[in-house]
């Protein structure tokens, strides 16, 4: 199954595209998909802790623009977007 995993603010750091694909063998919940992230800038990034903590606190969203949860679970292939907290005021 392939997630194309969206990337917003700043985690569009983690690629020159303006998405990752990632290729899960079985479904998974988003909390796992968090790990397989944090995995990924581990390999990619020497375990970046700025990046790291992007992902952590980091808000996902369905392909229909809902807010999920850390256990919605990914069963298809899917667009996931990942959306960073945002600073500012």
């Amino acid at each position: 199954m392939k997630i194309k995993l969206e990337l917003f603010g700043a985690s569009r750091d983690l690629s020159n595209k303006e998405f990752l694909e990632l290729n899960i063998k079985e479904n998974i919940s988003i909390k796992d998909l968090r790990k397989k992230i944090i995995h990924y800038v581990d390999e990619k990034f020497k375990g970046n802790k700025n990046y790291k903590k992007i992902i952590e606190t980091s808000a996902f969203c369905s392909e229909d623009n809902n807010i999920i949860s850390d256990s919605y679970q990914i069963t298809k292939d899917q667009k996931i977007g990942i959306i960073p907290p945002i600073g500012g005021g």
